[in-house]
């Protein structure tokens, strides 16, 4: 195989490479051959279709999959071959008219040196999941169950208000003609704090007119900034009812006879699975950080930050566009995440470095117990281990997440590090 490599930068590199012609022949050859003994055509015996027509029908496609195949196990050959780190895919190119020669464009991993884990200084939290805690939980879910019941009293902090409401804004009517309806819940922060507290006291049929002076970046542009009279009439006021933790209750959230003492500890296995996300996300971070600023000096690949950069841009238009919003987006909007982009191209690279300088290889037994939480989030758990298991890309992006996290661990076992005890609540909070 003749192969060249030059430099067209610091970390970009021309791989220059020829097919070997006789392999691709013999798979092309060996494909038709296959195909002639298994494929029913009408007006041939199956296994009697002549090679001719076998080539016409399917000659082109077997061809392209042959030439496809066989251009990347040899470059891959080649990488090995070369002893190069690639630093994202490389850009394949045919050199010419013919199909055996091809140029590859692509960056390589810069050379970090010695990563030495131990000059690294790293704060490993811990936590764990009390009473206390799974109390909280219960209460959380009581809330969200909770009814609403009129009552003939005046409105207090936690009722429900049913209102109608219009605003003068200087010459601005809102809305311009008519009343709006709604309801919030005092202290929820639905409506603006000022407006919520003046419900307190109101009773049902109640009018009342404030002002309100709202902040310059509040959410309704027309009331932003400025000085409005908000006019209040209370349509009826409710207390919260909340439900009892009985058999009904519990059973409403698919625990089979109703146990409490079964429902507990259900809600102590979510919590802690949901704890142990969060304090590998911490430690994450905390490794991250670290390896930031022990190797921000070096040069990172332009490309694959630049493209690291794009992708976060559209992650953020996609979200946006998920909660309604339409972003008008400039063509070089992603360079505001370009540093943003880099730190994450260096951690990446430098996790890879670490697992690949010191043979570290994906753990089968903590890959297994990773899909299996996973898998109890859900109703049907052994499908979706299935779904997995038979879905080439989902499992992939698992076995990165939990190589990742292994390669995470490893560092932080062999950094100087220190452990920080935290409260579930505290553990949790990004």
């Amino acid at each position: 195989m003749q192969v060249s490599v030059e430099s067209l930068g610091n970390l970009e590199r021309r791989m220059s490479f020829t097919l070997p012609a006789e392999r691709l022949d013999t798979h092309i050859g060996g494909r038709l051959r296959e195909l002639a003994r298994t494929t029913r055509i009408k007006g041939f015996r199956p296994g009697k279709v002549p090679q001719k027509v076998i080539e016409q029908r399917y000659g082109q496609q077997v061809r392209s999959e042959a030439l496809n195949g066989l251009l990347r196990e040899t470059f891959d050959s080649a990488v090995r071959e070369q002893a190069l780190q690639l630093a994202g895919n490389p850009r394949l190119e045919p050199a010419g008219a013919g199909e055996l020669e091809w140029i590859a464009t692509f960056e390589v991993v810069p050379d970090f040196g010695d990563v030495d884990m131990s000059k690294l200084s790293v704060t490993r939290h811990t936590a764990e999941v009390a009473d206390a805690d799974i109390d909280q939980m219960i209460e959380n879910l009581r809330l969200q169950r909770r009814t609403f019941q009129p009552v003939p009293r005046a409105a207090q902090q936690g009722d429900r208000v049913a209102l109608e409401t219009w605003s003068q804004a200087g010459e601005e009517r809102l809305p311009a003609e008519g009343i709006e309806k709604g309801a919030t819940l005092i202290g929820s922060g639905v409506m603006y704090s000022e407006i919520e507290n003046a419900l307190v006291g109101m009773s049902k049929g109640e009018e009342k007119d404030i002002t309100v002076n709202f902040p310059s970046d509040w959410r309704v542009a027309q009331l932003a900034g400025r000085q409005v009279h908000v006019y209040l009439k209370a349509t009826e006021v409710s207390e919260s009812v909340m439900p009892e933790v009985d058999k009904d209750f519990v059973k409403s959230f698919g625990v089979k006879g109703g146990d409490v003492e079964q429902f507990r500890s259900d809600i102590r296995t979510n919590l802690e699975r949901e704890l142990k996300g969060a304090l590998m996300g911490r430690l994450r971070r905390e490794v991250g950080e670290q390896l930031i600023a022990a190797y921000s000096h070096v040069e990172m690949p332009p490309r694959l930050v630049e493209n690291e950069a794009r992708a976060m841009l559209q992650q953020q238009v996609e979200q946006a566009q998920r909660n309604g919003q339409q972003l008008q987006v400039p063509a070089d909007a992603h360079e505001g995440f370009k540093d943003a982009a880099r730190k994450r191209v260096l951690v990446g690279l430098l996790v890879g470095e670490v697992a690949r300088s010191n043979q570290l290889r994906l753990d089968p037994k903590r890959l297994n117990e990773t899909l299996r939480l996973i898998a109890s989030t859900y109703e049907e758990p052994q499908q979706v281990i299935e779904l997995y298991r038979n879905d080439p890309q989902l499992m992939g992006g698992l076995q990165n997440r939990v190589m990742e996290e292994q390669v995470i661990d490893w560092i932080a076992e062999r950094a100087q590090h220190t452990e920080q005890a935290l409260s579930f609540q505290e553990a949790i909070r990004q």
